[in-house]
């Protein structure tokens, strides 16, 4: 794993082949998400198996709210032999402290 702050977590985002990986809750995702990131909820009991089910062939780059949960999820993801991993260092906080965009979801 690869703890990045907000800078280089971005950049990583920009050089290519990553698949990013939103950790937290529907209802955090829809106030606000990094652009173009996929939703796995970290405390939904089918977490693992949705791990499973991903190419561990890609490079990740997994961020929470505050990068508790997104270190779990890491921590699993190695243990399934996920070897690219990017962490955001103290998740989508630093992100907006940092001033990067954030998408926010439409109204349905």
């Amino acid at each position: 794993m690869i703890n990045e702050d907000p800078k280089a977590f971005s950049e990583t985002l920009a050089s290519g082949r990553v698949f990013l990986l939103d950790v937290r809750t529907p209802e955090e995702f829809h106030e606000g998400h990094i652009a173009g990131a996929t939703l796995i909820d970290y405390n939904d009991p089918t977490f693992p198996a949705h791990v499973a089910e991903l190419d561990r062939s890609l490079t990740y780059a997994v961020y929470c709210r505050s990068g508790k949960r997104s270190l779990g999820a890491i921590a699993l993801m190695e243990s399934e032999g996920f070897s690219s991993v990017h962490h955001l260092e103290e998740g989508i906080l630093s992100w907006i402290w940092d001033g990067q965009p954030v998408t926010e979801a439409k109204a349905e």
